[in-house]
């Protein structure tokens, strides 16, 4: 009789703490599985853009397809050398940045790795 006294008390306490843990309602686990659906697509989107900055980052930059932000990159390009870059438009070859004296030799030997043109 004493164990069983003696074990009543821990029983209590037991299933106290198996009833006081409640349970998510439906609308809980919903709302908890669209969270971590929008964290998911948020960080897959940010893993997307960072592998695509990386790709492009190797890549020579087209001079008939870049953006004025993308010229801006450059070394040495400010906004009107941008400008007359997408005036200029279309090119056969990047080195038509000097013969159209759209940059300076100086200029274009600062970027003419990093730029292409392609058709």
């Amino acid at each position: 009789m004493v164990k069983i006294t003696a074990a009543f008390p821990a029983f209590l306490l037991l299933l106290l703490c198996a009833c006081t843990q409640q349970k998510p309602t439906p609308d809980e686990i919903r709302e908890r599985t669209a969270q971590a659906t929008s964290d998911i697509t948020r960080d897959a989107k940010a893993v997307a853009e960072g592998v695509k900055e990386g790709w492009d980052r190797n890549q020579p930059l087209d001079l008939n397809q870049a953006s004025k932000a993308q010229l801006l990159s450059l070394p040495g390009v400010g906004n009107e050398t941008a400008d007359r870059v997408i005036a200029g438009r279309p090119y056969s070859s990047a080195s038509e940045l000097v013969s159209r004296r759209i940059v300076s030799q100086a200029e274009f030997d600062k970027i003419k790795d990093q730029v292409t043109a392609k058709n």
